[in-house]
């Protein structure tokens, strides 16, 4: 046990890997549909530190996984975030989050005062219960000692483990029924124009009678295929391709031209035929469908993103390693691979200028020291990151530098910088929790336990029970309360929509700040 021992601590990096590894093993262990997934990840690596105290890599390496998680949540999904905070649904879930904060603050206070607690023990069990690194580092600034760093490493694994728990048990005892994007693809029917209302309307015209959802792509007039602009005029007899998500919108569309004329327009190629590229050039990621001038006048008919198709329209913004569908002649076809660049390369490619502009700005904005009259300065953090990575998210290109990636891509950097952190992090706080836990007994533990319940479970009864929300959306509410990546991946196992991601987007920024605040504050009325 000494030479494994100290092998481990004299190979930091192999230690973090070997725990990685063996945390993602323990993680798949399913006992009665319950999995840790990647959230075990974190309790192998307490248990590396416990068992080699000085095997912990350098906290860089934590921060730079952190950080690159923040960074990959933030530009994929800053456009939603900022549209949640306009609407009603986007304040009720900030709402709902502040409350489990704060409850979990005044639990806190109450203890201290009860329990006649080191104040730095009450703070640490605060930061800790909403994995706040940030609230952390707030608390012992403020207290000019690093008493919160114990409490903080008891509650910790609570605030990891607690809403994994919490969430899956709702899970079972509710047994939401969540509703998933349908991925089955864009419908197409063909319709003859049989309705005298629209003959002699141009195309711009007729489509304002049809479902919003309904798009015309290609027209058949006079025995030839063009395709659908605009200008063009119907008439009688011809036959549109219309294509939706809907079949419901299709067949309203039907009713309301005339009848389906299967097999019309697909039949003959001789006019238009059907092209499938990579969006993989620079010169056209980032830009809306709007803008593109396509060559010999093709159409993009289709958009197919990650494994959802995408109705295509003129704001539409292509994203490295989209598909996309085009109506066109056969002759245009090399010039159309030329135009989007068509590598399957593309589904990987991102800026590393962009990413490295974007991560630094982020770190910039985090240490900026904001001052708080009577209280002292206040710094994001890594918040700052994932408040810049929104902003890009949303903006998706600034003049020739695409803020965007590949969801492969994406997806990757952010796995790799989840379970990097989680595994340094959880081998820097294992011996202080194990020691914490010998000296304590199971004291610390309850109260680590009990703020933890404070700050989710009211989230969970208003959001499930009062409120009566999607499980999904409470799911991800309880992620960006709570904070740590861990809890999102789990709540990303349980309910496979993107709910849980835009939630935590949405309110993890803001509850940082608010713990941040509350360590910040409360030494100050003590």
């Amino acid at each position: 046990m000494d030479f494994l021992k100290t092998l481990l601590e004299q190979q930091p990096l192999m230690t973090l890997f070997l725990t990685i590894a063996v945390g993602y093993f323990v993680g798949e262990i399913n006992i009665k549909g319950f999995s840790l997934g990647v959230g075990a990840v974190l309790f192998v690596a307490l248990a590396a530190g416990w068992f080699a105290p000085k095997s912990a890599p350098a906290p860089m390496i934590g921060a730079l996984g952190l950080s690159l998680f923040l960074y990959t949540v933030g530009v994929q999904y800053g456009k939603q975030f900022f549209l949640g905070l306009t609407s009603a649904a986007g304040r009720r879930a900030n709402l709902l989050a502040l409350i489990g904060v704060l409850c979990a603050g005044a639990a806190s206070v109450a203890i201290q005062k009860i329990m006649q607690l080191n104040p730095g023990y009450a703070l640490g069990l605060f930061s800790g219960s909403g994995t706040s690194t940030a609230a952390l580092q707030a608390a012992i600034a403020t207290l000019g000692n690093d008493d919160a760093a114990v409490g903080y490493s008891v509650s910790y694994p609570f605030g990891v483990a607690g809403p994994i728990l919490l969430l899956y048990l709702a899970f079972m005892v509710l047994a939401p029924k969540i509703k998933t994007a349908s991925n089955a693809g864009l419908e197409i029917l063909e319709i003859g124009l049989r309705n005298p209302a629209f003959c002699g309307k141009t195309l711009a015209e007729a489509v304002t009678a049809l479902p919003a959802n309904v798009q015309i792509v290609a027209v058949r007039s006079a025995h030839h295929n063009a395709p659908a602009t605009p200008e063009l005029v119907l008439t009688e007899n011809d036959v549109v391709l219309a294509v939706s998500p809907n079949e419901s919108a299709l067949a309203e569309a039907r009713k309301s031209l005339g009848e389906a004329a299967p097999g019309r327009v697909l039949r003959d190629r001789g006019d238009l035929d059907y092209l499938r590229v990579f969006a993989s050039r620079a010169n056209v990621v980032g830009r809306m469908l709007g803008e593109l001038k396509l060559p010999d006048g093709s159409i993009v008919a289709h958009v197919r993103r990650g494994d959802a198709d995408v109705m295509p329209s003129p704001d539409l913004i292509l994203e490295y390693g989209d598909r996309v569908g085009l109506l066109t002649q056969r002759a245009a076809f090399p010039a159309l691979r030329t135009f989007f660049g068509d590598s399957i390369k593309g589904t990987a490619e991102f800026s590393y200028i962009s990413v490295g502009l974007g991560m630094a700005l982020g770190f910039l904005v985090g240490a900026i020291q904001i001052p708080l009259p009577g209280f002292g300065k206040l710094a994001l953090g890594l918040c700052g990151v994932l408040i810049v990575a929104l902003v890009l998210g949303k903006l998706r290109r600034t003049g020739g530098i695409n803020w965007t990636m590949p969801l492969p891509a994406n997806l990757v950097l952010r796995n790799l910088g989840l379970t990097i952190f989680l595994a340094q992090v959880g081998m820097a706080s294992g011996p202080k929790f194990a020691a914490t836990v010998s000296q304590t007994g199971l004291l610390m533990l309850a109260l680590g336990a009990i703020v933890l319940l404070a700050l989710a479970a009211p989230i969970l009864i208003l959001g499930l029970l009062v409120y009566r929300l999607p499980y999904d959306e409470v799911a991800g509410i309880v992620a960006g309360a709570c904070g740590n990546p861990a809890i999102l991946a789990f709540a990303n196992k349980l309910t496979p929509t993107d709910k849980p991601d835009i939630g935590y987007a949405m309110i993890f920024p803001a509850m940082t700040i608010v713990k941040i605040l509350f360590v910040d504050i409360v030494p100050g009325l003590w």
